[in-house]
């Protein structure tokens, strides 16, 4: 992970990895991690109790799925779900690359045990 007073170059840190829904921590903001990620097809449904789930689309076009509409994000859009709000996130037009803000420790599919391990790059 990068120190904190020093420059991160996004593009490098997405292009030392290839494998999706993994996000890799980038640096640390108040508490928080702040991560980048390579998705492709579909996640899981879930929701985060403790925290809202930001999404800051790179590249690509993410579908927001939500449990009474879906909404698409674009390169260059953020989306932020509430916390407590059931969604599901899909690439289906191909990879979408982003950078993502959450409180540190935060489970990526709202629950610790089927949670992808947290990764610093």
């Amino acid at each position: 992970m990068t120190p904190a007073g020093r420059p991160i170059n996004l593009a490098q840190k997405l292009a030392s990895f290839s494998d999706r829904w993994s996000p890799r921590a980038v640096a640390a903001f108040n508490g928080h991690d702040v991560m980048v990620v390579k998705v492709e097809g579909e996640f899981v449904w879930h929701s985060h109790a403790d925290a809202d789930d930001f999404f800051f689309v790179l590249k690509g076009e993410l579908d927001v799925e939500l449990r009474d509409r879906v909404e698409r994000a674009r390169a260059g859009e953020i989306f932020v779900v509430p916390r407590g709000v059931e969604h599901r996130t899909a690439a289906r037009q191909g990879e979408v690359e982003m950078l993502l803000i959450e409180p540190t420790g935060t489970p990526n599919t709202g629950d610790a045990a089927t949670a992808a391990q947290r990764k610093e790059i």
